[in-house]
């Protein structure tokens, strides 16, 4: 058992708490097998008829998984496939559970904390609750399952899947990301803002058209996605853009497997690099394999989805 992960069983219900909150309660490889072990050792025990997920600290519940740990795996040449194996098929026990999961998910929600959960029977959110995917700033795409409720939530999806967007509770819930705020009723600022741009500049399936219209229209919030767009790695936009519109015809299984096999490809290209800029030196400054969106061969994309 990993000493971030307190379980313990209480009239009827396991509670599962992540206790990392100096790390906002990231998931290490031995925390997702930990919550594993629960699971499984609680399927099957009829002490046990429900089960609680929450995290420690103020911060948040879970910032995702802890993607410098699997960086520093991918860089010794370990077993790195391993860390997101373990992950998505935790995620997906999540979701295939034989037994009601509810999520309290205060403050930062991210990444593979959100993929965690995204299956979870009932996801409680709060007027503190900010949530993203922001894969596309580490040079990676949004996994961990997530990418089947973005797919369905239309313009706004795509608009949080490219430019890693943070949203708040109230979206969270239209996106089908939430089922409940422990606050009463929330605001959806992305999706009000939805009909003003967010729609015109999301129809297409060309990443480099959405940055021209993004660029060029006329709200001020349109021109700032654009610069936002820039800044994320190329490659990971158009991998992310393609594994979106495909995961809008798959279901969670699916999808599980599209985010393994696109990890499997994509992984050793820009993710270190989008770590080491973002989360070890800080400085910001990624060198990208490309540069722009418009210099990202159409067939580097296409051979990271042949599998």
């Amino acid at each position: 058992m990993s000493p971030h992960i307190r379980t313990s069983v209480a009239d009827g219900v396991g509670s599962i708490v992540l206790d990392r909150p100096r790390a906002i309660n990231a998931l290490s490889l031995d925390m997702l097998e930990a919550i594993a072990e629960a699971l499984d050792a609680w399927a099957g025990d009829d002490a046990v008829e429900s089960v609680e997920l929450s995290g420690a600290g103020e911060r948040g519940f879970c910032a995702g998984a802890d993607v410098r740990e699997l960086a520093g795996i991918l860089a010794q040449d370990g077993p790195w496939l391993r860390f997101l194996e373990t992950e998505y098929a935790l995620d997906a026990r999540v979701w295939q559970y034989p037994k009601p999961i509810t999520a309290a998910l205060h403050g930062v929600t991210m990444g593979g904390g959100l993929g965690l959960v995204a299956h979870a029977d009932h996801r409680i959110v709060d007027s503190t609750t900010i949530m993203a995917m922001p894969e596309t700033k580490i040079g990676f795409f949004p996994d961990a399952g997530v990418s089947w409720h973005l797919a369905r939530g239309g313009a706004v999806g795509t608009h949080i899947a490219l430019t890693s967007a943070t949203f708040n509770g109230g979206d969270a819930i239209r996106l089908g990301l939430a089922d409940e705020s422990s606050d009463g009723e929330l605001p959806a600022p992305l999706f009000e803002a939805e009909g003003e741009w967010i729609e015109e500049c999301y129809s297409s399936d060309d990443p480099v058209e959405i940055l021209e219209r993004l660029g060029s229209n006329s709200h001020a919030d349109a021109r700032r996605a654009a610069t936002e767009l820039r800044a994320r790695s190329p490659l990971a936009v158009h991998v992310a853009l393609r594994a979106l519109r495909r995961a809008a015809t798959l279901d969670p299984a699916e999808v599980y497997q599209q985010d393994l096999r696109l990890a499997e490809r994509m992984l050793p290209i820009d993710f270190p690099e989008g770590v080491r800029a973002l989360l070890v030196d800080k400085d910001n400054s990624p060198e990208w394999r490309w540069s722009r969106l418009e210099d990202v061969p159409p067939a580097v994309v296409d051979e990271i989805f042949a599998y």
